[in-house]
């Protein structure tokens, strides 16, 4: 599958996943996986960032709240509109344009930082990807991003739950097994019946690289592996979101902080 039939995928997503994301049916973005990316972030303030595959905006405009001057791009021109329609009803000087990660339209050293939040796993070329990154950061930059976590996120993949319904463990399986550009299909666990009823189930292409690809993949990218992490919903939030227990018994996602070799500006 090249990229035009990914971004294909990810167009026809667009309008039902933006309604029901800032509906706040996405409860593992939500309730932990990006306030712990957030967490994570160092200080933005006044500096200069791209976000890479940056769908609707939503977490892009969470860095823009941080107060950093951002660019973002996203291969779907669908989310695209979605998140220029945001910015023009609710403006955090954020620009938006319809691009490849792959061959992002800016020079080289234009950004202190970048961000990818969900994006570098669903796409056919990640190394590409973070080569890019590598070329428009400024010396000492740096990139965060995160992925499903490439351990737990196997093609094989069942939820063993007890009589309470509770998940105990998860049964994987074809770690080793690539399957380039497989469509998953699914909806946002909370979203209620009737929305259900309402919209089609989200088509999303899958690509399963070992965490040694990863590893392997950031440092040819020129990048140096600075912090891992790896969230998970503390009781507090699984008071308030009981569908994300199962994300207590293993890590569902990955986050990655790396840094280009330099100093970065005063």
């Amino acid at each position: 599958m090249n990229e035009q039939q990914v971004a294909q995928y990810w167009n026809d997503n667009a309008e039902t996943w933006t309604k029901l994301a800032r509906a706040g049916y996405d409860i593992y973005r939500d309730g932990f996986n990006t306030p712990a990316f957030m967490e994570m972030l160092p200080d933005v303030q006044g500096l200069a960032g791209i976000d890479i595959g940056c769908g609707e905006g939503g977490n892009t405009r969470l860095v823009a709240k941080r107060g950093a001057s951002l660019q973002a791009i996203d291969i779907a021109e669908q989310f695209i509109a979605q998140a220029v329609t945001e910015e023009e009803a609710r403006s955090l000087g954020i620009q938006f344009q319809v691009a490849s990660a792959t061959k992002l339209p800016f020079a080289d050293q234009s950004f202190d930082f970048a961000t990818s939040f969900m994006c570098l796993m669903d796409m056919p070329d990640p190394a590409t990807a973070l080569k890019e990154a590598f070329r428009v950061l400024r010396p000492g930059g740096f990139l965060q991003f995160n992925i499903t976590h490439p351990c737990y996120a196997t093609p094989h993949r069942r939820n063993l739950r007890n009589a309470d319904g509770i998940t105990y463990a998860i049964e994987l399986g074809g770690y080793f097994h690539f399957t380039p550009g497989r469509i998953d299909e699914w909806i946002f666990t909370n979203t209620p019946p009737q929305e259900r009823a309402r919209y089609p189930k989200f088509k999303i292409p899958v690509y399963n690289w070992t965490l040694s690809q990863w590893v392997q993949m950031i440092n040819e990218a020129g990048f140096i592996l600075e912090k891992l992490n790896e969230p998970y919903p503390s009781d507090e939030v699984l008071a308030r979101y009981p569908e994300l227990q199962d994300a207590q018994v293993l890590a569902y996602f990955l986050h990655v902080r790396c840094r280009k070799p330099g100093h970065a500006r005063p």
